[in-house]
């Protein structure tokens, strides 16, 4: 099944609903909403992508998301592809949202954040691995292992969009 998605332009502003498959296709922007996953302890959710599935499959990512459908909002987005690819149901927080141009095509990322406290029931056909790790193990384990193109720029801004919350609320 194809999705539709809203083509943007340099500002996000919609221009038109197509087919995911043609925004990619085409390089048309376009929106995806990603989340980075902690624990209690604040330890980050590293897992690997099935060999199955069609973009990247066997690539390890920091993120769980997927595209931004016509007419939802990015948490909306957000929060559903935690439901599809985690099997839970947490509420999701905005950070940060850039002009990202690597990976398959153009597209906004908006990324989010959540603390997970249940248990996760990962979707097979998609996520074949899965872990917890602090920072300092991810810095390390993302230099002995494929991530998906985007994994690195997006776990930066993420983290440098956190610490200057942490800085401006001291």
């Amino acid at each position: 099944m194809n999705e539709f998605v809203e083509h943007v332009d340099e500002q996000d502003r919609v221009l038109a609903v197509v087919s995911r498959s043609d925004a990619v296709r085409h390089g048309s922007l376009h929106r995806i909403a990603v989340t980075v996953c902690r624990d209690r302890a604040g330890r980050v959710l590293v897992h690997r992508r099935s060999e199955g599935v069609s973009r990247f499959p066997g690539h390890y990512e920091v993120v769980a998301g997927g595209a931004v459908t016509a007419g939802e909002s990015y948490q909306e987005a957000a929060a559903r592809e935690l439901a599809e690819e985690l099997g839970i149901r947490v509420p999701v927080r905005f950070i940060v949202k850039f002009l990202n141009r690597s990976g398959l095509s153009p597209h906004w990322l908006a990324v989010h954040e959540a603390v997970v406290l249940a248990d996760l029931k990962p979707d097979p056909d998609e996520i074949m691995w899965h872990s917890w790790l602090s920072e300092s193990e991810l810095r390390r384990f993302m230099r002995q292992h494929p991530f998906t193109p985007d994994s690195r720029e997006t776990l930066s801004r993420y983290l440098t969009a956190v610490s200057g919350a942490v800085e401006d609320a001291e």
